[in-house]
């Protein structure tokens, strides 16, 4: 009983922290704003530019944002892969069937109204 509340308890956690992969760069960035100003940061030579790690915090989103849609675009591919089919079928043409309709079908006419066929004008 225990193994399962566990298991239920790191599921939930894992499902937690896929889906606000965002909100942990954040909450990293907030923590640690004078270290990453001081030692990360693109532009701590450039203190006019008032970044303050903010280049770093950008990247790391970003980054963030493209792993979580690289597992997005896995997980469709997974679900691609699962929904195809396996097994190799067989059609089967049966001549009996293919006697009964007459070429071409008597039922269905074409119009045989002739119309011209149209010509854009000429430049000049």
């Amino acid at each position: 009983m225990k193994l399962k509340k566990v298991t239920a308890l790191v599921l939930i956690v894992t499902m937690i922290s896929a889906n606000f992969s965002r909100l942990f760069v954040y909450a990293g960035f907030e923590l640690n704003k004078n270290y990453i100003a001081t030692k990360l940061c693109e532009n701590r030579n450039k203190p006019w530019m008032h970044c303050n790690g903010k280049c770093y915090f950008m990247k790391k989103i970003k980054q963030a944002q493209e792993h979580d849609k690289n597992e997005e675009r896995m997980a469709q591919k997974n679900l691609l892969q699962d929904a195809l089919f396996t097994q190799k079928t067989e059609v089967k043409f049966y001549s009996r069937v293919l006697q009964v309709m007459q070429v071409p079908n008597p039922r269905v006419s074409l119009p045989s109204i002739v119309l011209p066929v149209f010509q854009p004008p000429q430049l000049g």
